[in-house]
């Protein structure tokens, strides 16, 4: 067996080798992504859930949402406002609730196909719902507050260097891949808009490509931002902090 039969095999099946699991074995074979098959993927301490079949989590995201949450627990506030902006399954934003006591989190995301998925993740990590917010609407459009953080993996894939596999190609959703030209588009347009979302010490993390780096913070140094950009694990640059000019982070 296949290293992906194997987990499929434990993860959904317990060990057993039934009529399902070979049916789905099949759907491997097809190129389906194993989160779809198997229904979820774990990302820090939560289970996410696809049901929708959104964007399914990275391990650099996920890589990156623990570094941040590291970083929100240092901060001494009562109440912690984030947003996870381009938020798909919503395992950024679910993963902060999950580690942070005092956080409330506002999901946006422009697919409503999307929004019982993020609301199933939220109840089945045992959040309370009282503590969230899932909106629509294109990036800030239905926003009407500000956050200390606004968290985002945006479509910012560039279709001409584009390096996704087959797989994602045929079964992941285009329009939580694809950034426009350079892969940059919505990125600007999240930074061009942003400051007016983020409270005085607010805090803005982008996930992007190493080749988008420059042109990023030539885009946040024009918009009065301070910026640094990190590497993931695998040593490439994956994310960009912003902050604006003249507050601390």
């Amino acid at each position: 067996m296949t290293q992906d039969e194997e987990w499929l095999l434990q993860e959904k099946y317990n060990g057993e080798k039934t009529e399902g699991f070979f049916a789905d074995c099949i759907r491997l074979a097809a190129n389906e992504p194993l989160g779809y098959i198997i229904g979820s993927v774990p990302f820090l301490h939560s289970t996410i859930h696809l049901d929708s079949k959104p964007l399914i989590p990275r391990t650099e995201t996920e890589f990156w949402v623990e570094k941040i949450i590291h970083q929100m627990k240092t901060k001494a506030k009562q109440e912690l406002r984030v947003l996870d902006l381009c938020a798909g399954s919503g395992a950024i934003g679910v993963a902060v609730l999950s580690e942070i006591a005092s956080a409330q989190v506002d999901f946006v995301e422009i697919d409503p196909l999307h929004h019982p998925t993020i609301q199933k993740n939220i109840i089945e990590n045992e959040i309370d719902l009282t503590r969230t917010n899932i909106l629509g609407g294109n990036l800030f459009e239905k926003i009407t507050t500000q956050y200390d953080y606004i968290l985002t993996n945006p479509p910012y894939i560039d279709p001409v260097l584009d390096r996704t596999t087959e797989s994602v190609q045929q079964f992941e959703p285009k329009l939580a891949l694809y950034g426009g030209t350079g892969g940059t588009e919505l990125i600007f347009n999240i930074i061009t808009q942003a400051s007016q979302f983020l409270t005085n010490s607010g805090t803005l993390v982008i996930e992007h490509e190493p080749e988008q780096t420059d042109a990023i913070h030539t885009h946040a140094k024009s918009h009065d931002f301070t910026y640094a950009t990190f590497t993931d694990q695998y040593e490439l640059e994956r994310y960009t902090q912003l902050t604006k000019i003249g507050h601390s982070s």
